[in-house]
């Protein structure tokens, strides 16, 4: 029986994503530094603020975000573990219905506005078309997540950054998978006056040959696809139902099983 182990897209171990909220017009500095070093990510908006309040605007919205992904962060960012249920259904709802306006397919993704979830709300989100959520507390390491509606970040921006940044770069043992996960809220670089941190780690880390820039809904879909993977019981035949192409390592050897085909690994 030949060793199967998965691998990101190319044969690549290593994945970075990014994930700002609230859509502020700072965004439109961050997008820029994450394109020149093509760096990708989630932006998780709220529907119902669009162009309010030093707000990114719909209209922009759909050139702004383009090659990222747009994900909901409620409609009008409520504290929803305080919220009955019929209000957190609306604020779901609601949000991915004027983000899908602006996207013209399925938005997936979500932030907990304020951090705030329960089990209440995480046992829902399947029910409201919902993928995964990112959580507030972090990992402080490169795993891949056991939860997706509980899914930690590796850090926040103004944690420990570069150092983070140096350790996944020198990440070099393959028989792992190591997801570097940043979140924040681009404003904050213009209250610390740091733009130059998100700069110096986009430029540090960016167009690496070992590393797969990913939006977050691209890395849930990608293990999905690995999940509905269907083997020969020696495993030395396998048959990709999906639509997309999923890497394997057959015995050292790098295979791209693509959608729809029967690849014979052994």
């Amino acid at each position: 029986m030949p060793r199967i182990v998965l691998a990101f897209p190319e044969g690549r171990h290593k994945a970075l994503t990014m994930s700002y909220d609230d859509g502020r017009e700072a965004d439109r500095r961050l997008v820029r530094i994450f394109n020149d070093h093509g760096v990708r990510g989630t932006f998780h908006l709220n529907g119902g603020l669009l162009g309010e309040d030093g707000r990114i605007g719909a209209e922009e919205a759909a050139r702004l975000y383009a090659g990222h992904e747009i994900a909901a962060h409620t409609l009008t960012h409520p504290t929803i573990a305080r919220c009955p249920r019929e209000t957190i259904v609306h604020e779901i709802m609601e949000d991915r219905k004027a983000l899908e306006r602006i996207t013209g397919e399925p938005v997936r993704g979500l932030s907990y506005p304020n951090g705030s979830h329960n089990r209440m709300i995480r046992e829902m989100l399947s029910h409201l078309g919902i993928a995964y959520s990112r959580v507030v507390p972090s990992s402080g390491g490169f795993n891949m997540p056991d939860d997706w509606y509980e899914w930690m970040p590796t850090c926040h921006h103004k944690d420990r950054l570069m150092e983070r940044a140096e350790a996944f770069v020198g990440l070099d043992k393959r028989q792992y998978l190591y997801l570097l996960y940043v979140w924040g809220h681009s404003y904050e670089f213009d209250l610390d006056n740091n733009w130059d941190l998100i700069e110096s780690f986009c430029r540090h880390i960016g167009g690496r040959a070992d590393i797969w820039y990913a939006t977050n809904i691209e890395i849930f879909d990608y293990m999905e696809a690995f999940g509905r993977l269907q083997f020969t019981a020696d495993c030395r035949v396998v048959r990709n139902p999906s639509a997309r192409s999923v890497w394997l390592y057959a015995d050292d050897r790098l295979f791209e099983v693509s959608g729809g085909t029967v690849v014979a690994l052994a």
